[in-house]
């Protein structure tokens, strides 16, 4: 679904799976400045939008979900997974209630699966699940925005910022009146700052949540059964898992970043070494320079230098070993 504000000056549409917004309007370190310093907005309408209605929703989700939302108070913003019975992270949810309705924005294209998957579990539970992405987009405010949000939408609050979820035929008056516009490249960029995984680019077909660290902030360690739940206990009583979320910073000198899903190397074991992990997302920060995400095996030293390709990468510990 093409966004209408990829026609506003100097917009440069977003390719793969964020095709439809705009990756920039032509100065990407302004645009980041502005949403460091809580100006601005992001387009993020590319986003699939589902919602889940009925009396019954919050106990029905709790049932199928990571996280632990019997009780989720109205406006309170939280953030869940679905697994596969092995375990594997296949749906990342971000949620608000608003008294009525549940509403979770998803990665883009992911909401029919995600919707097969809820139209399976209904059974006799008082629930309706529907895909709302044609009649709402994702807008993005960041931390520390004053902007007015207009009445009547539905917001979740995050210590990132608050999400809009904007009725869509209202998206150019609201970037006409709450620009400048930044564009998903900003965005990302302070998403790998702040290590935030996301689905998708942090994740493969077998990523466990304790890889990445979803372990507290999408995964309720004291809640009933659901799907994987049994691989997540495990590993988190009796072991520790294969891999984990690093943040490296990257060699500036270079002038291409590297790609996802680059091969890092031990910097000491020479070009032939072992490989031992891939980058996952990688940007150029307005004030760190050139940083990514990666995923490395868990026993890889904290102080071992590394390369991605044949770029020097400094590590920084997110998931502990």
């Amino acid at each position: 679904m093409k966004s209408p504000l990829l026609s506003l000056p100097g917009a440069v549409p977003a390719e793969g799976v964020d095709e439809g917004v705009a990756a920039h309007y032509g100065d990407l370190f302004r645009e980041q400045r502005a949403l460091a310093e809580g100006d601005g907005f992001v387009d993020l309408s590319h986003r699939g939008v589902v919602t889940v209605t009925g009396e019954d929703r919050l106990s029905w989700l709790h049932l199928l979900l990571t996280q632990h939302v019997s009780e989720l108070p109205p406006g309170e913003a939280t953030e869940a997974l679905i697994l596969s019975a092995h375990g594997h992270i296949e749906h990342a949810l971000y949620l608000v209630d608003d008294g009525t309705t549940v509403w979770a924005h998803v990665e883009p294209g992911t909401q029919d699966a995600l919707l097969a998957y809820l139209e399976s579990m209904k059974f006799f539970y008082r629930v309706e699940a529907a895909d709302r992405t044609a009649d709402f987009a994702v807008v993005h405010l960041p931390a520390g925005s004053i902007a007015e949000v207009p009445d009547g939408v539905v917001v979740r609050e995050t210590a990132y910022g608050r999400d809009l979820f904007l009725p869509r035929a209202d998206l150019e008056s609201f970037a006409a009146s709450h620009g400048p516009a930044a564009g998903l490249l900003a965005h990302e960029a302070l998403r790998v700052e702040h290590h935030r995984p996301r689905l998708g680019f942090e994740t493969d077909h077998r990523t466990i949540p304790h890889e990445l660290g979803w372990i507290g902030t999408a995964v309720h360690l004291q809640k009933g059964c659901y799907r994987g739940q049994e691989t997540v206990a495990r590993v988190q009583n009796l072991g520790k898992p294969p891999r984990r979320l690093v943040f490296l910073h990257l060699d500036g000198s270079e002038v291409h970043l590297p790609v996802p899903g680059t091969e890092i190397r031990v910097a000491d074991e020479g070009p032939d070494g072992r490989r031992i992990g891939f980058v996952t997302t990688s940007v150029r920060h307005h004030e760190l320079g050139p940083v990514a995400l990666a995923l490395v095996k868990r026993n890889v030293p904290v102080d071992a230098r590394l390369m991605a390709g044949d770029t020097a990468a400094a590590q920084e510990v997110v998931v502990e070993p």
